[in-house]
């Protein structure tokens, strides 16, 4: 049995261009992610939205949402 896990973060009230600014900084992180683990990052309306999915290791998508929300913060706090 294979078990898949999907985790969906959303920022509201975001700005295009806050959220543009977001997206590019997180894109080097988005790279060479391990196998099982994705990460998609969209722009819609005044949200950004992160879909994480786990085909594998669940310790893992936990670990890798945590790190991504604490480079977003860092992201929103150097733009402000």
């Amino acid at each position: 049995m294979s078990l898949t896990c999907q985790v969906q973060v959303i920022l509201n009230n975001i700005s295009k261009e806050k959220a543009e600014t977001v997206k590019k900084a997180l894109e080097p992180d988005n790279v060479n992610f391990p196998e099982g683990l994705s990460l998609n990052v969209k722009n819609i309306d005044n949200k950004l939205i992160f879909n994480f999915e786990s085909k594998k290791n669940m310790k893992q998508l936990t670990s890798t949402v945590d790190e991504v929300m604490e480079h977003i913060q860092v992201a929103l706090k150097v733009i402000q």
